[in-house]
């Protein structure tokens, strides 16, 4: 049986104002003079703005106190501490959906969506479609303990599965995720569908073997190639060479602003919003402080070199996820646009397609409302 331990974000003012003051001491480079300052990266107006929230109006103190606002814990499982909240909500232990964050985000990721979850009729809806909500860090993330070296998504599923089943004391349960959330519940379905009943994803990641086949998958490959090569940049770094960037980040917290606030921009649905009207800078800052303060920039981007060390993306051949899988289509997703359902079905059992009417990359905190509807309508019919 796991050791399960409650835990608390604690912060002292002297660990902030060292942040703080690494930021308001940070040493900005040349900027170019051009019309879209994000197509060079992130924009040096935005993030100046950022910069000046951050150290003139973000109130750190009510962040953590809103950090604490759910039930969290810890669990040592295998040679990790798991970080996680654990909210038994109406379903009272009977319905357990366990929800899994990806980089460059975090558990914070789920913060408009928990209390819904768990507790629908406060929100007009029906206790009967209430789950017990628990929603881990990822390893190297957060208040999880950090590898000694990259780990990947397939071992992060078993531990997760340790987690729900030795820990919690749950023999089955649903999942749900998205980015890294998603491979991670995919795995889950794939090597523990004896606990894992049924999953939900809002991007896909297995991929069937031998590739794309006939028109529609073709063009899409080709489409999801060219943006790669407009913002797959980060990928291909963190995949190959995570510790260069580690180096960069290091003690930087600047840096790691922008090269977060970076995706956040770039995968986010603003076709008719703004940065700020999807987020706000108090939600993007308590995000990007939970890789500062926790000193995880570095171990958040060797989890992609992890996925290479675990074997990548695509089966065998005859090989498929068969745990029947949901798949929310949000539409505003610039680089991961979803393949033809066709591609789907050759590495998973898709049991569910679901086209959003909007939203991007981070579904649950771009849109929260739609997230939990969908999550909702999912559990109900299986």
């Amino acid at each position: 049986m796991s050791t399960i331990k409650p835990f608390a974000v604690s912060w002292s003012a002297a660990q902030v104002e060292a942040v703080l003051g690494q930021v308001r001491a940070y040493p900005w480079p040349p900027i170019p003079e051009v019309p879209d300052g994000w197509a060079y990266g992130c924009d040096a107006g935005y993030l100046k703005d950022l910069c000046a929230h951050w150290t003139g109006a973000y109130d750190w103190r009510t962040a953590v106190a809103d950090l604490n606002r759910f039930p969290q814990f810890t669990a040592e499982v295998e040679d990790y501490e798991v970080h996680f909240l654990h909210v038994i909500g109406e379903a009272r232990g009977k319905r357990p959906l366990i929800v899994t964050h990806g980089w460059p985000g975090s558990h914070y990721e789920f913060w408009e969506v928990i209390e819904k979850l768990a507790f629908p009729s406060r929100f007009g809806g029906q206790a009967s479609d209430a789950f017990d909500a628990v929603v881990p860090s990822l390893p190297g993330f957060g208040f999880s303990s950090k590898p000694k070296r990259p780990i990947g998504q397939r071992t992060t599923a078993r531990l997760f599965n340790t987690l729900m089943t030795e820990a919690l004391g749950y023999p089955t349960y649903l999942a749900q995720g998205g980015d890294w959330g998603a491979m991670v519940t995919s795995w889950l379905a794939r090597d523990h569908s004896s606990h894992a009943k049924a999953i939900h994803l809002n991007m896909l990641g297995f991929r069937p073997h031998g590739g794309p086949q006939g028109e529609a998958e073709v063009a899409w490959a080709t489409r999801q190639a060219g943006m790669m090569d407009i913002m797959g940049a980060y990928f291909r770094l963190q995949v190959s060479k995570p510790q260069s960037i580690a180096w960069m980040g290091a003690g930087n917290p600047v840096g790691q602003a922008a090269w977060i606030t970076e995706r956040f921009h770039d995968w986010s649905d603003l076709s008719k919003k703004s940065l700020d009207a999807a987020y706000g800078k108090d939600r993007l800052l308590t995000n990007i402080m939970l890789y500062v303060m926790t000193d995880s920039f570095a171990t958040g981007a060797w989890y992609y070199r992890g996925l290479v060390e675990e074997g990548g993306l695509a089966f065998e051949p005859g090989e498929r996820c068969e745990t029947p899988t949901a798949f929310a289509n949000f539409p505003g997703e610039p680089l991961y646009q979803a393949p033809p359902r066709s591609f789907a079905e050759r590495a998973y059992n898709i049991t569910r397609w679901t086209d959003m009417p909007r939203g991007g990359h981070f579904a649950a905190m771009e849109e929260p409302d739609l997230y939990v509807d969908e999550v909702r309508d999912w559990a109900r019919g299986l």
